[in-house]
Parts: structure tokens; C-alpha cells; sequence
């Protein structure tokens, strides 16, 4: 499975590289993810629940960045084993290009999967690997810019108003 996208993030290209390397933000951005250790330079370790079909499995497994170009690219490599659910592996190139709105984020993801996830199909595995991507990607982008202003959530309005009206995510409030 191949999949290959961008995404435009309002923040300049060293918050988005910070936020990459960030543990703590995966945890957050990976869906289903119930835990996420390590460091850029050791790689990561995660458990993440998923179904897929009529597949639900806990799968562990590992991460690792490898050809990391600080703020500009990075390949992500990771494994997850799933027991009698099967396994799953791939990896993903991403690049980060500075836009005048912030920092334009590519993707490049190739992805397998093996055992009864395998039996599903292509369609199925393809649409659930587009979706996990969207909504990574999409809450990683939220994570960074803050929630959408129709969100209707209006926690932290006090950083709105400093900010002249602009929400700030909460890797924002940190370094800024």
C-alpha cells in the first residue's frame, strides 16, 4: 500500500520538526495509541489498539528514524506485531517545506501487512491505512495550531485574546 499526501501546518518548519520528534505529541496523534516511549535517537516503542474490519488487535511494536536532515526531513521506519491478528510494517519519508503560512508537510507511506489483516483485502487495509494517516495527520495539525475556531471548545480563551484572536496548540504555548 502506497499513500502520499501534504498538509499545510501554520507554524514555522522547526516547531513542526520539534513536534515529529516529540514522544509525548505521537502518543497523542497516533489513534489508539495507549503508549509511546523513547527519543529520536534511540527510536520509539508503542502500543496501539486497532480494529481493522473485523480484526481487533493490540499491537507492539518499534520506530525508528533514520537519514534525519533537521528541519527538513526525516524517514520514519516502524514494525507492530498484532499476535494472531498478524503484523504490520512500513515506513514513511516526510518532508517539511516552508510555506508563507507556516511549513508545508509531505508524506510518502508504504506500508504491509501480513496474517488475517492480510485476508481482508486490499480495499479494506487501503481505506484503513488512508484513514489512520488523515487522522494522524489531522490531530497532529491540531496539536500544533490549537483547535479549529468552530471547534466550539473555548478552552484557553485567555491565550485568544493575548494573541490578538489566534489560538495557540499546546506545543505553541511551549515554545513560544
Amino acid at each position: 500500500m502506497h499513500l502520499t499526501d501534504s498538509r499545510d501546518i501554520a507554524a514555522d518548519p522547526q516547531t513542526v520538526w520539534n513536534a515529529l520528534l516529540d514522544a509525548e505529541v505521537l502518543k497523542a496523534c497516533v489513534p489508539g495509541c495507549q503508549e509511546m516511549h523513547g527519543s529520536p535517537e534511540e527510536g520509539f516503542e508503542a502500543v496501539v489498539v486497532q480494529k481493522v474490519g473485523p480484526v481487533k488487535a493490540t499491537f507492539k511494536g518499534s520506530v525508528e528514524l533514520q537519514d534525519m536532515v533537521a528541519p527538513e526531513s526525516v524517514n520514519i521506519v516502524g514494525e507492530g506485531k498484532g499476535g494472531a491478528a498478524g503484523f504490520a510494517k512500513g515506513g514513511a519519508n516526510v518532508r517539511l517545506e516552508p510555506i508563507e503560512t507556516g511549513t508545508r508537510l509531505h508524506y510518502d507511506v508504504d506500508a504491509k501487512v501480513g496474517g488475517k489483516l492480510a485476508q481482508l483485502g486490499s480495499r479494506i487495509i487501503d481505506g484503513f491505512a488512508k484513514k489512520m494517516a488523515d487522522q494522524f495527520f489531522a490531530k497532529f495539525q491540531e496539536t500544533i495550531e490549537g483547535p479549529a475556531p468552530e471547534g466550539g471548545d473555548d478552552e484557553g480563551g485567555t491565550d485568544e485574546a493575548a494573541e490578538g484572536g489566534k489560538k495557540k496548540g499546546w506545543l505553541k504555548k511551549l515554545v513560544s
